[in-house]
């Protein structure tokens, strides 16, 4: 968080393209390590669930305490994630809006840019992807983020292990095959569903 500290005492004007993007790259590589954390613990839980396919009750509650562990650390690794991910998606719009600082500094909306708070400017620039748009597409993108207040709920499951039983069972009684089963139970689909609405 050292370059979100920069950027709320400098104002967008006095930071360096380069600095911007150093910044992109090394959050890139950490977004990249993580997603690989992640995997790891999500084939672990593919490997745990099979073990659990036919076994007894006692094993199956076992498994399901090594399974809602599991969950809880990839769950905290994708909430790393994603502040992650909300950051890089910040500094990558804030290299595209200096590339065409210049361009934006003879339009009204440099004005709305420049007297907008820190806080503000930051919430409303991770909700859109900038990157690799022409400058019309920028400006129109600008002008819709600052112009919209959109709300964002996180809701979290707690019936974890009530969810892992009626898998297994669909899966015993062959309603459900296994590979639908560990899809159903991991954590990937929600780290798609996150980015997917970062980057509409």
């Amino acid at each position: 968080m050292d370059f979100m500290a920069m950027f709320r005492k400098n104002p967008i004007d006095s930071i360096k393209t380069a600095e911007l993007q150093e910044e992109e790259l090394k959050l890139k590589s950490r977004i990249n390590r993580l997603r690989k954390e992640i995997d790891k613990i999500e084939k672990q839980k593919k490997d745990k669930f099979k073990e659990g396919v036919g076994a007894d009750l006692i094993k199956k509650k076992m498994i399901a305490q090594e399974l809602k562990q599991l969950d809880m650390e990839a769950k905290l690794k994708v909430k790393n994630f994603m502040a992650l991910h909300k950051q890089y998606m910040f500094v990558s719009n804030l290299v595209v809006i200096k590339k065409y600082q210049r361009d934006l500094q003879k339009t009204a909306l440099w004005t709305k840019i420049q007297a907008i708070t820190p806080d503000s400017f930051e919430n409303s620039l991770i909700k859109v992807n900038l990157a690799g748009k022409g400058f019309d597409r920028v400006i129109d993108d600008l002008n819709q983020i600052f112009a919209l207040d959109i709300t964002e709920s996180d809701t979290d499951m707690d019936e974890a292990e009530k969810q892992m039983f009626d898998v297994w069972n669909s899966v015993e009684d062959g309603s459900l095959d296994l590979e639908h089963a560990e899809s159903v139970l991991s954590i990937d689909k929600d780290i798609e569903k996150a980015l997917e609405k970062m980057e509409d």
